[in-house]
C-alpha cells in the first residue's frame, strides 16, 4: 500500500459490495480498507482518518447511523457517504443532518460514485491544508512576546504608531522596532497580511473587514 495515496474505507456486511467497490476504487489508484462491520472500523484507530469513509445504513451489529454517531462523538472529520439498499427518506435526512454528505441508494450509478468521491476528497484536502495554516499561523502568534503581542493588539485596532507609543509611555522608535519584529516573525509583508492570519485563528471568512489603510501607515 502506498500511504501517500488518498484513503477511502468500505463498512458493508456484504461481502460482494466490498468486493466490487474495491476493486472499482484501486482503479482509480486509490488506497481501500474493506470492514464488514461498524464494529470492525471503529476498531482500526488508523481508519478513522481516512480521507472518504462509504458507509452502510442497515448492518448486524452496529448500524450505520450509529457509527456515524460514534465518530461524530470522537469529533472525526472524516466525510461519510452512506449507501443503502433499504434507505427511505427520514434515515436519509437524519444522516445528512449529522453531517454525512451523500446518500445514495444501492445499485447505485459507478459514475456518481466516482464523482462524489473525487469531490470528497479534494475537500479532505483543503481541509487538511487549512488545518496546518491555522496551526503555523498559531505557532508563529505564538513566538511573540507579551509586549509584541500588545502592539499587535493595538496595531489591529487600526492605531497609529504614535498613539500607540504614547498609550504605552513608550518612544515611537520602540514601537516601530516591536512592530517590526512582529511583522518578521510572522512573516508578513503588510499589516494586512498580518490581519488575514488573525482571521483564520478566529475562523473568520478572509475577505472580512480591514483596518483603515491611513492607520495602517505607522504615522
Amino acid at each position: 500500500m502506498n500511504p501517500s495515496k488518498p484513503h477511502v474505507c468500505v463498512v458493508d456486511d456484504d461481502a460482494m459490495v466490498r468486493t466490487s467497490l474495491q476493486m472499482l476504487l484501486e482503479v482509480l489508484d486509490l488506497r481501500v480498507s474493506t470492514y464488514d462491520s461498524g464494529a470492525a472500523y471503529l476498531d482500526d484507530i488508523r481508519a478513522q482518518n481516512c480521507d472518504v469513509l462509504i458507509l452502510d445504513v442497515r448492518m448486524p451489529g452496529l448500524s450505520g447511523l450509529q457509527v456515524q454517531q460514534l465518530l461524530n462523538e470522537r469529533h472525526s472529520e472524516v466525510p461519510i457517504l452512506f449507501i443503502s439498499g433499504h434507505g427511505n427518506i427520514p434515515m436519509a435526512v437524519r444522516a445528512m443532518r449529522a453531517g454525512a454528505l451523500d446518500f445514495l441508494q444501492k445499485p447505485f450509478n459507478d459514475h456518481e460514485l466516482i464523482d462524489w468521491i473525487h469531490a470528497a476528497i479534494a475537500r479532505r484536502e483543503a481541509a487538511r491544508r487549512h488545518a496546518q495554516e491555522v496551526a503555523d499561523v498559531r505557532q508563529r502568534m505564538d513566538s511573540l512576546t507579551a509586549r509584541e503581542r500588545e502592539v499587535l493588539d493595538a496595531v489591529m485596532a487600526g492605531k497609529a504608531n504614535k498613539v500607540i507609543a504614547a498609550e504605552f509611555g513608550i518612544s515611537l522608535k520602540t514601537i516601530e522596532q516591536h512592530r517590526g519584529r512582529v511583522m518578521a516573525k510572522l512573516g508578513a509583508r503588510k499589516v494586512a497580511d498580518v490581519f488575514r492570519q488573525m482571521q483564520l485563528l478566529d475562523g473568520t471568512a478572509a475577505n472580512g473587514s480591514l483596518p483603515v489603510a491611513s492607520d495602517l501607515s505607522g504615522a
